[in-house]
């Protein structure tokens, strides 16, 4: 495997997923710092369901912002970039530990939910739901879109899921 100069070496250890990102790997450059959600894909179980909770003290912090949409497509942009450079580090395009494209996609989900514990409750089971069970064309997506925008990808169309649920069942919450 072939290193640029400005890159560190990929973390030790591996578990038939590429290497197993660690604290050094996640500080080694801001952008591993990002695609592994501040922290939370370090998580040895359920990295994406632990990525997907970061977003919400990041809704609460953004969610009075009068630019909301326009800081999630900039997470969403630089989710690209930071999910691309993270993977090629790692050695797996779509790494466990990268964990960006949950934290991005759900905060796409939260402004829908109800304004209840329930409906957060909800919004978060629906969001790893559709994550996890990729129906079309999350799973093409996934399998077919490359790099970074693949990793950002199939999460959005998680999202785009998960808020049409929301729409439709938020009148009996």
């Amino acid at each position: 495997m072939t290193i640029s100069n400005d890159m560190p070496p990929p973390p030790s250890g591996s578990e038939g997923e590429g290497a197993t990102p660690d604290l050094r790997f996640l500080l080694a450059h801001p952008a591993h710092f990002l695609a592994l959600g501040f922290g939370a894909g370090l998580s040895p179980y359920a990295p994406g369901t632990a990525g997907t909770l970061v977003g919400f003290p990041l809704y609460w912090l953004l969610s009075g912002a009068p630019f909301y949409w326009a800081w999630i497509g900039l997470f969403l942009v630089v989710g690209v970039w930071a999910s691309d450079v993270a993977g090629r580090a790692l050695g797996v395009p779509d790494h466990g530990g990268i964990v960006w494209d949950e934290v991005a996609g759900f905060l796409m989900v939260l402004p829908f939910a109800p304004i209840s514990l329930v409906g957060y409750v909800l919004a978060f089971i629906l969001f790893r739901l559709f994550d996890i069970w990729k129906p079309f064309p999350i799973g093409w997506a996934d399998a077919h879109v490359p790099g970074g925008l693949g990793v950002m990808l199939d999460d959005v169309l998680a999202a785009v899921y998960a808020i049409g649920v929301l729409l439709v069942v938020a009148r009996w919450l």
